[in-house]
């Protein structure tokens, strides 16, 4: 099926990774400790999530709703848009048009 979209490819990604790192314990993820996490810089973070948010894009197209930590995403193909959901009771919308 895949994710439709037609904004640029790269600022849905940014976008995504921008809503993921509000999630506290997506390290989860990586199979990391909360310690393990935080010896990273900042940009070590990010280039980890980025990568994560383009494989999560990829794989909202066969499951529309994963978990990542405490937090969930979720494909609304009628709307266009993936939700982040963090907690608590935090969503972002990322606009795919």
């Amino acid at each position: 099926m895949g994710v439709k979209f037609n904004r640029e490819y790269e600022d849905i990604v940014e976008d995504m990774a921008k809503a993921i790192i509000s999630i506290q314990d997506c390290y989860d993820l990586f199979e990391m400790t909360q310690d393990d996490w935080s010896l990273m810089d900042q940009a070590e973070q990010m280039g980890c999530i980025r990568t994560l948010a383009d494989d999560i894009f990829y794989g909202l197209g066969n499951l529309p709703m994963l978990t990542i930590g405490s937090g969930k995403i979720e494909y609304d193909a009628s709307n266009h848009i993936i939700k982040v959901s963090t907690v608590p009771q935090v969503t972002h919308l990322i606009h795919l048009i």
